[in-house]
């Protein structure tokens, strides 16, 4: 074995990682800046054969899974024993920015090819995993992935998934050469020994208090609805007010009601968002006769997210009895929050003290596929700083400084853990 990763002279190649999160950028569905590689289009599929060769190059030995989560290792001196793993994801939404997910996987490369320069050997194998459809962009579920590796999504339930276009996740994966019965992507118990993902914050904590690093010690549980409203349409002119049955109307006051809710909850970390809000017919001069509306409700806490929902479901109720709107309402998902391992927390405290790097611990408000790895092993994540706590838009920007400073902490977190 090699010495103790305290006496390497572990350095980040910071100019190399950035070139190669430039490069991936420009892989993508829209121009420079925007980044949109939405699951299996073909954007995400030359994303997916970058990350592939950006593995080999880093000369770790890669596996694909039936569901595309694409797996980086690097064997230990003892294979017998749980790997610790990284990773997160490049498939991005639609307008996005290059960092989210992206440092996660690339800066995990990083980590490892940083560790074999110095001559570290690990006794664990180190593993770098890239998740399949963090994003909800394609089925309306985010973490399709983690959640299989967990076993907190159900084959039945992942078979079922459809995209705006009918197309089922079997028919999407098998067109992107995922073979293999899903089945198969759970991972067996005791398979990782710890699990620590790289991510930009996208919040404003650290970047505001002039702190490097951040590490999770929870993350906010996420829930999501599907509202179909049916109203009757008609002639803008020729259908008077009152006897009209307006479904944007009554999806309107819907989307006040989750405001409402999330406004007057008792954890200042509820949050609600109506992000689709679609109608028809969609004409000027139409009533419209039906709304579809996508909520997204999350808390760190399962209590006030649930009151947060039953005041929601009772206002929308009370909104379509007055308008005369028949309602369906559909969970999609809803997950608890999770707590980051105790132990994982300390060994990233203990990286970023020998840095000389200050460290803050933190509430992760967005969720990430930490939060269904953290059903599989002990999880953490490492924060770094991004401008304004912008993301999921093209100004999202980290400095190298602070993705060099991530891949760092993460690198020696990791050798501790497999030392």
């Amino acid at each position: 074995m090699s010495a103790s990763p305290e006496d390497l002279a572990i350095t980040v190649d910071a100019a190399g990682l950035q070139r190669r999160i430039d490069e991936l950028a420009l892989i993508s569905e829209a121009p420079a800046p925007v980044v949109t590689r939405v699951l299996f289009s073909e954007a995400d599929q030359r994303g997916r054969e970058y990350v592939r060769k950006a593995a080999r190059d880093a000369g770790l030995a890669v596996r694909e899974d039936a569901v595309g989560n694409i797996f980086a290792r690097w064997e230990g001196g003892e294979p017998g024993l749980a790997a610790v793993a990284s990773g997160s994801h490049t498939d991005a939404i639609p307008n996005a920015g290059r960092y989210d997910g992206v440092v996660g996987v690339l800066g995990a490369f990083e980590a490892l090819a940083a560790l074999k320069r110095a001559g570290f050997r690990p006794r664990r194998s180190l593993e770098v995993v890239m998740f399949t459809a963090e994003e909800p962009t394609r089925f309306g579920l985010g973490c399709v992935g983690s959640r299989l590796m967990a076993g907190t999504l159900s084959v039945e339930k992942a078979a079922a998934l459809r995209d705006r276009d009918g197309r089922t996740l079997d028919e999407l994966r098998a067109a992107a050469g995922c073979a293999g019965p899903l089945e198969s992507v759970r991972l067996p118990s005791g398979h990782y020994h710890s699990f620590i993902e790289l991510h930009i914050e996208q919040g404003p904590v650290l970047e505001a208090r002039g702190i490097p690093i951040g590490i999770v010690e929870r993350i906010a549980g996420p829930s999501s609805y599907r509202v179909t409203l049916q109203g009757e349409g008609g002639h803008a002119g020729a259908v008077l007010m009152p006897a009209r049955h307006d479904a944007l109307a009554a999806g309107a006051q819907v989307a006040l009601a989750v405001e409402r809710a999330a406004c007057t909850s008792a954890s200042p970390d509820t949050v609600g968002t109506v992000g689709v809000f679609r109608i028809e017919p969609g004409a000027v001069n139409s009533v419209p006769f039906r709304a579809y509306l996508e909520i997204d409700l999350r808390d760190t806490r399962l209590d006030t997210r649930k009151r947060a929902y039953a005041r929601i479901r009772r206002a929308a109720a009370a909104a379509c009895r007055r308008r005369g709107v028949r309602m369906d309402f559909e969970e999609i998902n809803a997950d608890p929050p999770a707590e980051g391992d105790p132990k994982t927390i300390e060994a990233v405290e203990r990286a970023c003290a020998r840095l000389g790097l200050a460290s803050l611990r933190m509430v992760s408000r967005a969720y990430h596929d930490s939060l269904f790895m953290a059903r599989v092993c002990p999880t953490t994540m490492v924060f770094i700083p991004c401008l304004n706590g912008w993301s999921h838009r093209p100004e999202e920007y980290a400095s190298p400084g602070h993705v060099a400073s991530g891949a760092e902490v993460l690198a020696h977190t990791m050798a501790s853990l497999a030392a």
